[in-house]
Protein backbone atom coordinates (compact mmCIF):
# COMPACT_ATOMS: atom_id res chain seq x y z
CA UNK A 1 0.00 0.00 0.00
CA UNK A 2 1.42 3.40 -0.95
CA UNK A 3 1.69 6.35 1.40
CA UNK A 4 -1.01 8.15 -0.58
CA UNK A 5 -3.65 5.69 0.57
CA UNK A 6 -6.30 7.46 2.71
CA UNK A 7 -6.35 4.62 5.22
CA UNK A 8 -2.58 4.65 5.50
CA UNK A 9 -2.56 8.39 6.04
CA UNK A 10 -5.29 8.17 8.66
CA UNK A 11 -3.49 5.37 10.50
CA UNK A 12 -0.32 7.39 10.39
CA UNK A 13 -2.05 10.31 12.07
CA UNK A 14 -3.43 8.00 14.73
CA UNK A 15 0.00 6.56 15.53
CA UNK A 16 2.06 9.71 15.88
CA UNK A 17 2.18 11.33 18.30
CA UNK A 18 0.66 9.14 21.03
CA UNK A 19 -1.65 9.88 23.97
CA UNK A 20 -3.78 12.89 24.73
CA UNK A 21 -1.17 15.31 23.41
CA UNK A 22 -1.42 13.59 20.04
CA UNK A 23 -5.19 13.53 20.39
CA UNK A 24 -5.22 17.27 21.03
CA UNK A 25 -3.06 17.85 17.97
CA UNK A 26 -5.44 15.79 15.88
CA UNK A 27 -8.36 17.77 17.33
CA UNK A 28 -6.57 20.94 16.25
CA UNK A 29 -6.08 19.44 12.80
CA UNK A 30 -9.79 18.66 12.62
CA UNK A 31 -10.62 22.22 13.61
CA UNK A 32 -8.31 23.41 10.83
CA UNK A 33 -10.35 21.66 8.15
CA UNK A 34 -13.62 21.33 9.99
CA UNK A 35 -15.55 23.33 7.39
CA UNK A 36 -15.07 23.96 3.72
CA UNK A 37 -13.67 27.21 2.40
CA UNK A 38 -11.71 30.08 3.91
CA UNK A 39 -14.41 30.94 6.46
CA UNK A 40 -14.26 27.58 8.20
CA UNK A 41 -13.23 28.97 11.59
CA UNK A 42 -16.17 31.36 11.50
CA UNK A 43 -18.56 28.50 10.79
CA UNK A 44 -17.35 26.40 13.70
CA UNK A 45 -16.80 29.10 16.31
CA UNK A 46 -19.54 29.00 18.90
CA UNK A 47 -21.20 26.23 16.92
CA UNK A 48 -21.95 24.02 19.93
CA UNK A 49 -23.66 26.75 21.87
CA UNK A 50 -26.04 27.75 19.04
CA UNK A 51 -26.74 24.41 17.40
CA UNK A 52 -30.50 23.76 17.11
CA UNK A 53 -30.17 19.99 17.57
CA UNK A 54 -29.23 18.11 20.76
CA UNK A 55 -25.75 16.63 20.93
CA UNK A 56 -27.07 13.12 20.41
CA UNK A 57 -28.37 14.06 16.96
CA UNK A 58 -25.20 15.71 15.67
CA UNK A 59 -22.36 14.00 13.90
CA UNK A 60 -19.04 15.30 12.66
CA UNK A 61 -19.45 13.96 9.15
CA UNK A 62 -16.22 12.63 7.61
CA UNK A 63 -15.98 12.58 3.82
CA UNK A 64 -13.28 10.87 1.77
CA UNK A 65 -12.28 13.02 -1.17
CA UNK A 66 -11.19 11.60 -4.53
CA UNK A 67 -7.55 12.61 -4.03
CA UNK A 68 -7.33 10.58 -0.84
CA UNK A 69 -7.56 13.53 1.56
CA UNK A 70 -9.89 13.46 4.52
CA UNK A 71 -12.33 16.26 5.23
CA UNK A 72 -14.73 16.89 8.07
CA UNK A 73 -17.80 19.05 8.44
CA UNK A 74 -19.33 20.35 11.63
CA UNK A 75 -22.68 20.65 9.89
CA UNK A 76 -25.68 18.80 11.25
CA UNK A 77 -26.54 15.19 10.54
CA UNK A 78 -29.98 14.39 11.84
CA UNK A 79 -30.03 10.76 12.87
CA UNK A 80 -33.13 8.82 11.95
CA UNK A 81 -34.89 11.70 10.27
CA UNK A 82 -32.56 14.06 8.36
CA UNK A 83 -29.85 13.92 5.75
CA UNK A 84 -27.22 11.54 7.03
CA UNK A 85 -26.00 10.19 3.71
CA UNK A 86 -24.99 12.01 0.52
CA UNK A 87 -27.58 12.57 -2.19
CA UNK A 88 -26.04 9.86 -4.37
CA UNK A 89 -26.71 7.16 -1.73
CA UNK A 90 -29.07 4.34 -2.56
CA UNK A 91 -32.77 4.33 -1.74
CA UNK A 92 -32.00 2.29 1.35
CA UNK A 93 -30.41 5.31 2.99
CA UNK A 94 -33.47 6.36 5.07
CA UNK A 95 -33.83 2.85 6.50
CA UNK A 96 -30.12 2.72 7.25
CA UNK A 97 -30.29 6.12 8.91
CA UNK A 98 -33.21 5.00 11.05
CA UNK A 99 -31.35 1.85 12.11
CA UNK A 100 -28.23 3.88 12.86
CA UNK A 101 -30.32 6.10 15.11
CA UNK A 102 -30.66 3.13 17.47
CA UNK A 103 -26.95 3.45 18.23
CA UNK A 104 -26.29 7.19 18.11
CA UNK A 105 -29.50 9.17 18.65
CA UNK A 106 -29.92 8.88 22.41
CA UNK A 107 -28.60 11.53 24.77
CA UNK A 108 -27.63 8.65 27.03
CA UNK A 109 -25.41 7.24 24.28
CA UNK A 110 -23.63 10.59 24.25
CA UNK A 111 -23.04 10.34 28.01
CA UNK A 112 -21.75 6.79 27.55
CA UNK A 113 -19.25 8.07 25.01
CA UNK A 114 -18.29 10.95 27.28
CA UNK A 115 -17.70 8.45 30.07
CA UNK A 116 -15.31 6.51 27.85
CA UNK A 117 -13.44 9.75 27.09
CA UNK A 118 -13.09 10.59 30.79
CA UNK A 119 -11.88 7.08 31.56
CA UNK A 120 -9.24 7.63 28.92
CA UNK A 121 -8.30 11.01 30.41
CA UNK A 122 -9.58 12.98 27.43
CA UNK A 123 -11.67 16.20 27.36
CA UNK A 124 -15.41 16.34 26.69
CA UNK A 125 -17.62 19.21 25.54
CA UNK A 126 -20.63 19.81 27.82
CA UNK A 127 -23.54 21.60 26.18
CA UNK A 128 -25.43 24.12 28.30
CA UNK A 129 -26.41 27.78 28.23
CA UNK A 130 -22.70 28.41 28.74
CA UNK A 131 -20.99 25.37 27.18
CA UNK A 132 -17.66 24.26 28.60
CA UNK A 133 -14.91 21.70 28.07
CA UNK A 134 -13.89 19.53 31.03
CA UNK A 135 -11.10 17.01 31.59
CA UNK A 136 -10.26 14.99 34.74
CA UNK A 137 -7.13 16.16 36.55
CA UNK A 138 -6.81 12.66 38.03
CA UNK A 139 -4.51 10.73 35.70
CA UNK A 140 -3.19 13.84 33.98
CA UNK A 141 0.54 14.43 33.58
CA UNK A 142 2.53 17.54 32.72
CA UNK A 143 2.54 16.81 28.99
CA UNK A 144 -1.24 16.42 28.87
CA UNK A 145 -1.72 19.52 31.01
CA UNK A 146 0.35 21.54 28.56
CA UNK A 147 -1.63 20.07 25.65
CA UNK A 148 -4.88 21.16 27.32
CA UNK A 149 -3.50 24.68 27.82
CA UNK A 150 -2.32 25.01 24.26
CA UNK A 151 -5.38 23.46 22.67
CA UNK A 152 -7.96 25.59 24.44
CA UNK A 153 -5.82 28.70 24.99
CA UNK A 154 -6.69 28.51 28.66
CA UNK A 155 -4.54 30.73 30.87
CA UNK A 156 -4.88 30.78 33.74
CA UNK A 157 -6.29 27.30 34.23
CA UNK A 158 -9.44 26.64 36.26
CA UNK A 159 -10.12 23.61 38.45
CA UNK A 160 -13.69 22.75 39.42
CA UNK A 161 -14.14 20.95 42.75
CA UNK A 162 -17.07 19.81 44.89
CA UNK A 163 -18.45 21.63 47.91
CA UNK A 164 -17.02 18.84 50.10
CA UNK A 165 -13.51 19.42 48.74
CA UNK A 166 -13.96 23.18 49.05
CA UNK A 167 -14.85 22.76 52.73
CA UNK A 168 -11.68 20.72 53.23
CA UNK A 169 -9.77 23.68 51.78
CA UNK A 170 -11.49 26.11 54.15
CA UNK A 171 -13.94 27.52 51.60
CA UNK A 172 -17.55 27.82 52.78
CA UNK A 173 -19.96 27.03 49.96
CA UNK A 174 -23.09 25.03 49.18
CA UNK A 175 -22.16 24.19 45.59
CA UNK A 176 -19.20 23.51 43.32
CA UNK A 177 -16.29 25.94 43.31
CA UNK A 178 -13.86 26.99 40.60
CA UNK A 179 -10.25 27.54 41.62
CA UNK A 180 -8.29 29.95 39.43
CA UNK A 181 -4.78 28.54 39.10
CA UNK A 182 -1.46 30.22 38.51
CA UNK A 183 -0.35 30.30 34.90
CA UNK A 184 2.74 28.26 35.77
CA UNK A 185 0.85 25.70 37.93
CA UNK A 186 2.08 22.13 37.42
CA UNK A 187 0.16 18.87 37.71
CA UNK A 188 1.48 18.05 41.19
CA UNK A 189 0.29 21.41 42.50
CA UNK A 190 -3.16 21.02 40.93
CA UNK A 191 -3.53 17.46 42.22
CA UNK A 192 -2.73 18.66 45.73
CA UNK A 193 -5.65 21.09 45.43
CA UNK A 194 -7.86 18.14 44.48
CA UNK A 195 -6.73 15.59 47.04
CA UNK A 196 -4.16 16.74 49.61
CA UNK A 197 -5.10 16.86 53.28
CA UNK A 198 -3.28 20.14 53.76
CA UNK A 199 -3.00 23.14 51.40
CA UNK A 200 -1.35 26.25 52.85
CA UNK A 201 -1.06 28.59 49.85
CA UNK A 202 -3.71 31.29 49.24
CA UNK A 203 -6.59 30.28 46.96
CA UNK A 204 -8.42 32.31 44.32
CA UNK A 205 -11.88 30.77 44.30
CA UNK A 206 -15.28 31.66 42.88
CA UNK A 207 -18.66 29.97 42.76
CA UNK A 208 -18.97 27.64 39.76
CA UNK A 209 -22.11 27.60 37.66
CA UNK A 210 -24.33 24.61 38.56
CA UNK A 211 -23.86 22.85 35.20
CA UNK A 212 -20.20 22.28 36.11
CA UNK A 213 -21.48 19.53 38.41
CA UNK A 214 -22.12 17.43 35.31
CA UNK A 215 -18.38 17.30 34.62
CA UNK A 216 -17.61 16.45 38.24
CA UNK A 217 -20.30 13.74 38.32
CA UNK A 218 -18.98 12.20 35.10
CA UNK A 219 -15.51 12.09 36.69
CA UNK A 220 -17.00 10.14 39.61
CA UNK A 221 -18.66 7.69 37.24
CA UNK A 222 -15.30 7.24 35.50
CA UNK A 223 -13.63 6.32 38.80
CA UNK A 224 -11.62 9.55 38.91
CA UNK A 225 -11.30 12.16 41.63
CA UNK A 226 -14.25 14.60 41.53
CA UNK A 227 -12.16 17.49 40.17
CA UNK A 228 -11.95 18.62 36.54
CA UNK A 229 -10.03 21.16 34.51
CA UNK A 230 -12.39 23.65 32.86
CA UNK A 231 -12.10 25.62 29.62
CA UNK A 232 -14.60 27.82 27.79
CA UNK A 233 -16.12 26.24 24.68
CA UNK A 234 -15.68 29.20 22.36
CA UNK A 235 -13.10 27.63 20.08
CA UNK A 236 -13.52 25.94 16.71
CA UNK A 237 -11.57 23.06 18.23
CA UNK A 238 -14.45 22.19 20.55
CA UNK A 239 -16.65 20.91 17.74
CA UNK A 240 -14.28 17.96 17.24
CA UNK A 241 -14.79 16.67 20.81
CA UNK A 242 -17.35 14.19 22.10
CA UNK A 243 -20.36 16.30 23.04
CA UNK A 244 -23.12 15.73 25.55
CA UNK A 245 -25.89 17.68 27.24
CA UNK A 246 -24.86 18.63 30.77
CA UNK A 247 -28.33 17.79 32.08
CA UNK A 248 -28.11 14.26 30.67
CA UNK A 249 -25.51 13.05 33.18
CA UNK A 250 -27.87 12.89 36.17
CA UNK A 251 -30.50 11.19 34.03
CA UNK A 252 -27.87 8.67 32.94
CA UNK A 253 -27.23 7.72 36.57
CA UNK A 254 -30.93 7.05 37.11
CA UNK A 255 -31.22 5.01 33.95
CA UNK A 256 -28.26 2.85 34.94
CA UNK A 257 -30.40 1.24 37.62
CA UNK A 258 -33.28 0.63 35.21
CA UNK A 259 -30.87 -0.84 32.68
CA UNK A 260 -29.85 -3.62 35.08
CA UNK A 261 -30.63 -7.14 33.88
CA UNK A 262 -29.63 -10.71 34.63
CA UNK A 263 -26.74 -11.69 32.38
CA UNK A 264 -25.75 -15.20 33.54
CA UNK A 265 -26.13 -17.70 36.38
CA UNK A 266 -24.52 -20.92 37.52
CA UNK A 267 -24.47 -23.24 40.56
CA UNK A 268 -21.15 -22.97 42.41
CA UNK A 269 -20.53 -25.06 45.56
CA UNK A 270 -19.19 -23.02 48.48
CA UNK A 271 -17.43 -24.10 51.63
CA UNK A 272 -20.11 -25.59 53.85
CA UNK A 273 -22.86 -25.65 51.19
CA UNK A 274 -23.24 -27.24 47.76
CA UNK A 275 -26.39 -25.29 46.91
CA UNK A 276 -25.28 -21.79 45.94
CA UNK A 277 -26.34 -20.17 42.71
CA UNK A 278 -24.37 -17.18 41.43
CA UNK A 279 -26.49 -14.75 39.43
CA UNK A 280 -24.55 -12.00 37.63
CA UNK A 281 -26.20 -8.73 36.64
CA UNK A 282 -25.09 -6.21 34.06
CA UNK A 283 -26.08 -2.58 33.47
CA UNK A 284 -25.62 -0.26 30.49
CA UNK A 285 -21.93 0.34 31.21
CA UNK A 286 -21.11 -3.25 32.10
CA UNK A 287 -20.83 -2.96 35.90
CA UNK A 288 -21.06 -6.42 37.40
CA UNK A 289 -23.18 -6.84 40.52
CA UNK A 290 -23.93 -10.39 41.69
CA UNK A 291 -26.49 -12.23 43.79
CA UNK A 292 -25.52 -15.45 45.59
CA UNK A 293 -28.66 -17.44 46.29
CA UNK A 294 -27.83 -19.85 49.10
CA UNK A 295 -30.04 -22.87 49.62
CA UNK A 296 -33.63 -22.65 48.41
CA UNK A 297 -35.24 -19.58 50.00
CA UNK A 298 -39.04 -19.51 49.88
CA UNK A 299 -39.89 -16.26 48.05
CA UNK A 300 -43.47 -16.36 49.33
CA UNK A 301 -42.08 -15.67 52.82
CA UNK A 302 -39.66 -12.97 53.99
CA UNK A 303 -36.19 -13.91 52.75
CA UNK A 304 -32.98 -13.43 54.71
CA UNK A 305 -30.99 -10.90 52.64
CA UNK A 306 -27.55 -9.36 53.03
CA UNK A 307 -26.48 -6.34 50.94
CA UNK A 308 -22.69 -6.43 50.85
CA UNK A 309 -20.49 -3.90 49.05
CA UNK A 310 -17.34 -5.35 47.52
CA UNK A 311 -14.21 -4.98 49.65
CA UNK A 312 -11.13 -6.44 48.03
CA UNK A 313 -8.92 -5.77 51.03
CA UNK A 314 -11.33 -7.26 53.57
CA UNK A 315 -13.25 -9.94 51.64
CA UNK A 316 -10.27 -11.43 49.81
CA UNK A 317 -7.16 -10.56 51.80
CA UNK A 318 -8.59 -10.46 55.31
CA UNK A 319 -7.81 -6.84 56.12
CA UNK A 320 -8.20 -6.08 59.82
CA UNK A 321 -8.80 -2.41 59.07
CA UNK A 322 -12.55 -2.99 58.55
CA UNK A 323 -15.12 -5.66 59.44
CA UNK A 324 -16.22 -6.39 55.85
CA UNK A 325 -14.66 -9.83 55.48
CA UNK A 326 -15.97 -10.98 58.86
CA UNK A 327 -19.48 -9.72 58.05
CA UNK A 328 -19.44 -11.56 54.71
CA UNK A 329 -18.51 -14.87 56.34
CA UNK A 330 -21.05 -14.43 59.13
CA UNK A 331 -23.85 -13.63 56.67
CA UNK A 332 -23.13 -16.73 54.58
CA UNK A 333 -22.99 -18.96 57.66
CA UNK A 334 -26.38 -17.72 58.83
CA UNK A 335 -27.93 -18.44 55.45
CA UNK A 336 -26.71 -22.03 55.29
CA UNK A 337 -29.52 -23.34 57.49
CA UNK A 338 -32.41 -21.11 56.41
CA UNK A 339 -31.42 -20.12 52.87
CA UNK A 340 -31.04 -16.55 51.75
CA UNK A 341 -29.77 -14.09 49.16
CA UNK A 342 -26.47 -12.25 49.38
CA UNK A 343 -26.27 -9.22 47.08
CA UNK A 344 -22.62 -8.48 46.28
CA UNK A 345 -22.46 -4.92 44.94
CA UNK A 346 -19.70 -3.43 42.81
CA UNK A 347 -19.37 -0.44 45.16
CA UNK A 348 -15.86 -0.75 46.59
CA UNK A 349 -14.86 1.75 49.25
CA UNK A 350 -18.43 2.94 49.98
CA UNK A 351 -18.79 3.76 46.30
CA UNK A 352 -15.41 5.48 45.76
CA UNK A 353 -13.77 2.59 43.91
CA UNK A 354 -10.59 0.76 44.88
CA UNK A 355 -8.13 3.48 43.84
CA UNK A 356 -9.86 6.27 45.76
CA UNK A 357 -10.43 3.94 48.70
CA UNK A 358 -6.67 3.43 49.01
CA UNK A 359 -6.20 7.19 48.71
CA UNK A 360 -8.66 7.60 51.59
CA UNK A 361 -6.71 5.00 53.59
CA UNK A 362 -3.59 7.09 53.07
CA UNK A 363 -5.37 10.14 54.48
CA UNK A 364 -6.50 8.04 57.45
CA UNK A 365 -2.87 7.14 58.05
CA UNK A 366 -2.24 10.86 58.54
CA UNK A 367 -4.95 11.11 61.21
CA UNK A 368 -8.32 11.60 59.48
CA UNK A 369 -11.20 9.25 60.21
CA UNK A 370 -12.92 7.27 57.44
CA UNK A 371 -15.65 9.87 56.84
CA UNK A 372 -13.39 12.93 56.83
CA UNK A 373 -10.98 11.12 54.51
CA UNK A 374 -13.71 10.54 51.90
CA UNK A 375 -14.91 14.14 52.10
CA UNK A 376 -11.35 15.51 51.92
CA UNK A 377 -11.08 13.82 48.51
CA UNK A 378 -14.24 15.65 47.44
CA UNK A 379 -16.67 12.74 47.82
CA UNK A 380 -19.69 12.37 50.07
CA UNK A 381 -19.04 10.29 53.18
CA UNK A 382 -20.91 7.43 51.45
CA UNK A 383 -21.40 7.39 47.67
CA UNK A 384 -23.34 4.12 47.53
CA UNK A 385 -26.84 3.77 46.11
CA UNK A 386 -28.87 0.83 47.41
CA UNK A 387 -31.64 1.29 44.86
CA UNK A 388 -29.59 -1.04 42.66
CA UNK A 389 -30.00 -3.70 45.34
CA UNK A 390 -33.76 -3.22 45.24
CA UNK A 391 -33.71 -3.64 41.47
CA UNK A 392 -31.75 -6.89 41.83
CA UNK A 393 -34.26 -8.25 44.33
CA UNK A 394 -37.14 -7.33 42.03
CA UNK A 395 -35.49 -9.16 39.13
CA UNK A 396 -35.07 -12.21 41.38
CA UNK A 397 -38.74 -12.06 42.39
CA UNK A 398 -37.99 -11.24 46.03
CA UNK A 399 -40.37 -8.65 47.50
CA UNK A 400 -40.20 -9.26 51.27
CA UNK A 401 -36.95 -9.37 53.23
CA UNK A 402 -35.36 -9.81 56.61
CA UNK A 403 -32.27 -7.64 56.21
CA UNK A 404 -28.93 -8.58 57.72
CA UNK A 405 -27.46 -5.13 58.39
CA UNK A 406 -26.29 -2.54 60.88
CA UNK A 407 -26.84 0.29 58.38
CA UNK A 408 -30.23 2.12 58.47
CA UNK A 409 -29.61 3.61 55.00
CA UNK A 410 -30.06 0.18 53.45
CA UNK A 411 -33.44 -0.22 55.12
CA UNK A 412 -34.58 3.20 53.93
CA UNK A 413 -33.51 2.75 50.29
CA UNK A 414 -35.08 -0.70 49.93
CA UNK A 415 -38.33 0.50 51.49
CA UNK A 416 -38.37 3.56 49.20
CA UNK A 417 -38.02 1.24 46.19
CA UNK A 418 -41.01 -0.89 47.19
CA UNK A 419 -39.30 -3.78 48.97
CA UNK A 420 -41.15 -4.76 52.14
CA UNK A 421 -38.86 -4.77 55.18
CA UNK A 422 -40.12 -7.42 57.58
CA UNK A 423 -37.29 -7.06 60.06
CA UNK A 424 -33.63 -6.30 60.66
CA UNK A 425 -31.07 -8.85 61.82
CA UNK A 426 -27.89 -7.28 63.26
CA UNK A 427 -24.44 -8.48 62.23
CA UNK A 428 -22.04 -8.13 65.13
CA UNK A 429 -18.47 -9.25 64.53
CA UNK A 430 -15.41 -9.14 66.73
CA UNK A 431 -13.92 -5.77 67.57
CA UNK A 432 -10.15 -5.52 67.46
CA UNK A 433 -7.58 -2.83 68.10
CA UNK A 434 -7.25 -2.49 64.31
CA UNK A 435 -10.93 -1.91 63.44
CA UNK A 436 -12.26 -0.24 66.61
CA UNK A 437 -11.60 3.30 65.34
CA UNK A 438 -13.38 2.58 62.05
CA UNK A 439 -16.40 0.98 63.71
CA UNK A 440 -16.67 3.73 66.32
CA UNK A 441 -16.66 6.36 63.58
CA UNK A 442 -19.41 4.57 61.63
CA UNK A 443 -21.51 4.25 64.79
CA UNK A 444 -21.01 7.84 65.96
CA UNK A 445 -21.10 9.71 62.63
CA UNK A 446 -22.90 7.44 60.12
CA UNK A 447 -25.61 6.13 62.44
CA UNK A 448 -24.68 2.44 62.13
CA UNK A 449 -26.24 0.37 64.88
CA UNK A 450 -23.13 -0.95 66.59
CA UNK A 451 -23.96 -0.85 70.28
CA UNK A 452 -21.34 -3.51 71.04
CA UNK A 453 -18.63 -1.02 70.07
CA UNK A 454 -19.22 0.87 73.33
CA UNK A 455 -19.36 -2.22 75.57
Amino acid sequence: MTSSSPKRQLNGIAREPHGLAGYMMRVADVAGWASFGPDRSKRCRGHAARHPLPASQRLVAIHELPDGQMSSSCSSATVGGGTLFDSHSSGKAPARASALGTFVSSEQVAVHRGLAEFRGGRPVLFLAREPFVAMPIDGCDQRLLQAFRQTFNTAPLQLAITARRAAALGIKTKGPVTLHLKEEAEVSEILSLAASSSVTRPLDASRARPTILAGIDLAKLAGRLPAVLIADADSAISCALVQLEATAVSVFREQLIRSLSIAASSVIPLEGTDAAQFVVFRNAIGSGHAAIVIGEPNLSNPVLVRIHSACLTGDVFGSRRCDCGDQLKLAISRMRSTGGILLYLDQEGRGLGLLNKIRAYSLQDSGLDTIDANMTLGFEDDERDYLVAARMLQLLGCKRVMLLTNNPAKLADLSRAGIEICGRVPLQVSITTKNRRYLATMARRAGHRLDHVWE
